[in-house]
């Protein structure tokens, strides 16, 4: 059975993240409800993600980052057959502020 996030719960979550207006209020937050592991798991992701993006090979980006091959292809798979949220994020990382 697979569990969906479209949860009442997950979407106050998501609000409460969407209200956040600094780095600095990130920090506070995301240390609160995130463990190290588990926050420093994330943006180990979101590298991989880049890097695959980039055409970065897994063992570049495995020696990069400290990624598991499993993490990586995880990753790749996102990339490929996911929702697009990665594309997004790694779009408007690159462009400039204007």
């Amino acid at each position: 059975m697979s569990k969906s996030i479209h949860t009442e719960a997950v979407e106050q979550l998501f609000d409460a993240i969407l209200t956040l207006e600094t780095k600095e209020e990130c920090y506070s937050f995301f240390e609160d409800i995130c463990t190290i592991n588990e926050l420093l798991s994330l943006s180990q992701r979101l590298q991989v993600a880049k890097m695959l993006s980039e055409g970065k090979t897994y063992m570049d980006i495995s020696g990069n980052t400290g990624a598991s091959t499993a993490t990586i292809s995880r990753v790749n798979r996102s990339l490929i057959y996911g929702n697009d949220g990665y594309k997004i994020v790694l779009d408007r990382l690159a462009k400039p502020e204007e």
